[in-house]
């Protein structure tokens, strides 16, 4: 069986060259940041039964498990440098390894986002990945700067890795293709790199999170921490492909509070439209309008034509009840 130490070197070190001074190897890894630059850092754990299913795809989990930590970059504006991996594992098994670890080099080869160290042992299957970036000084995409009167953009589309969840659990019964359609979506996560960093070279006041706990949730951080309250136009959120095809009531609740759709929130003043249209084509990613942010505290639902909703719809709570 391999050592701890063995696993490391068959499956997580690379010989290529990479942004660390020295990587994996010694007690800490050596970064040198750039001169002039902030550097942004964020921690996400995955546990096996909590976060994803038991015998979940380890190809995917690879990709999934780094790519809810560069969303997190992504949501600040940051360029991906380097990232540690905490492995637990219930044993050694070299197919599982080597299906996670070439799901998550092939992320974080995209993004050129270095492995630089981390700790594995034996214990339930859970992932913890600490990643790093930069990001200049003032252009950091912050929760507590959104203004009233700025406009409320999403990336992407939301809702699909819900639906998929709700076709595992059978509380809806969804048609195979739809169902793998949205799973992907759910197991393989696009982080909105490019976009982030696009938004943070505007010369504009703006806001911005990732939507990994559902959009009502999260866009209640972004209020909380401004100080400002919000329109929402339910139907304007963009649903993802799978949910397109569902009755207009789920497709509701699934784009407002669905979760785990790792596309961005942002405000931007409403004289930016243009250059925010600009800076999603340059980053190759659809955005769309789809509320306001108010001086008056509170979020307010309304549907096409203006009307008021009442919803009874909230993100998702790691502590809340089963």
């Amino acid at each position: 069986m391999l050592s701890e130490f063995d696993l490391i070197k068959q499956y997580f070190r690379r010989a290529r060259a990479g942004n660390a001074v020295l990587g994996i190897g010694d007690d800490c890894a050596l970064l040198a940041p750039t001169p002039g630059m902030q550097t942004a850092i964020s921690t996400d754990m995955l546990i096996e039964g909590r976060h994803f299913f038991a015998g979940a795809d380890p190809r995917m989990l690879g990709h999934k498990c780094l790519a809810v930590n560069l969303s997190d970059l992504a949501a600040m504006g940051a360029r991906p440098v380097g990232f540690t991996l905490g492995l637990s594992l219930p044993g050694v098994d070299p197919e599982w390894l080597e299906a996670f670890s070439n799901g998550m080099f092939a992320l974080a080869d995209l993004h050129d986002c270095e492995l630089v160290g981390g700790d594995t042992t034996r214990g339930p299957l859970a992932v913890c990945i600490t990643v790093f970036g930069e990001v200049a000084p003032g252009h950091a995409l912050r929760r507590d700067a959104a203004r009233a009167g700025h406009d409320i953009w999403i990336s992407g589309t939301l809702g699909d890795a819900r639906l998929a969840l709700a076709g595992y659990w059978k509380e809806l019964a969804i048609d195979r293709e739809q169902h793998a359609l949205a799973a992907t979506r759910m197991h393989m996560p696009e982080p909105r790199v490019a976009l982030g960093r696009a938004l943070a070279a505007l010369p504009v006041a703006h806001a911005a999170l990732d939507i990994s706990d559902g959009l009502v949730g999260d866009l209640a951080h972004i209020l909380d921490a401004s100080k400002v309250g919000a329109t929402l136009g339910v139907d304007a959120l963009p649903p993802g492909p799978a949910l397109a095809r569902q009755p207009l009531a789920l497709r509701r609740r699934f784009t407002l509070a669905g979760g785990d759709d790792y596309e961005l929130c942002f405000t931007v003043p409403s004289s930016q439209r243009d250059a925010v249209l600009a800076a999603a084509a340059m980053a190759h990613t659809p955005v769309t309008r789809v509320g306001t942010i108010d001086a008056q505290p509170g979020l307010r639902l309304v549907d096409a034509a203006g009307k008021a909703l009442q919803m009874d719809v909230k993100g998702w709570d790691h502590f809340g009840e089963e």
